[in-house]
């Protein structure tokens, strides 16, 4: 039996940080998927408010969920409302979806790292959302630039260096 935890992100595009996040150390698996929208079983064609998100499941003796939320801000735009490279809507907006106060508390402690480094040049724009349904994306969306390796991403590491040291 493991103790392993979920953390729920959104930051653009669902297959870049779904191959950015796999190689982590802690990551156990990623699924791609749609969270924080108005309909049930959305799909890649119709996710009315949903945002594209991913699921990571973590093993928390080797990783936390500050860590996971450090690399999330390393790797993705946080400044850019709505959009992430040329993919623009709320489907590509950056959000975390806390799933307890605990959650929600170290993710706007993390915001407030990020806007105080001003490494970015703009303000965090990421939203903290209470953890609703977490929908998987259709087989092909699954592991996509692992079978298509040039395939499109607009997620790369930014920083190198931790904001959290």
């Amino acid at each position: 039996m493991n103790n392993y935890k979920k953390a729920y992100l959104a930051g653009g595009c669902f297959w870049g940080m779904e191959e950015l996040f796999r190689t982590r150390i802690g990551v156990k698996d990623t699924e791609v998927g749609y969270i924080g929208g108005e309909n049930d079983h959305p799909t890649y064609k119709y996710h009315p408010g949903h945002a594209e998100g991913i699921e990571i499941t973590y093993d928390p003796s080797e990783t936390s969920f500050k860590e996971l939320l450090d690399y999330f801000f390393r790797m993705h735009d946080p400044t850019t409302l709505d959009r992430q490279g040329n993919d623009i809507g709320s489907s590509y907006r950056s959000a975390i979806f806390f799933q307890d106060e605990a959650e929600k508390n170290e993710a706007a402690e993390m915001i407030a790292i990020v806007d105080a480094s001003q490494k970015w040049d703009g303000k965090v724009a990421t939203t903290l959302e209470p953890y609703t349904t977490f929908w998987p994306a259709e087989p092909e969306h699954q592991d996509y630039l692992v079978r298509n390796p040039n395939g499109y991403t607009c997620h790369f590491e930014r920083f190198a260096e931790s904001f959290i040291g």
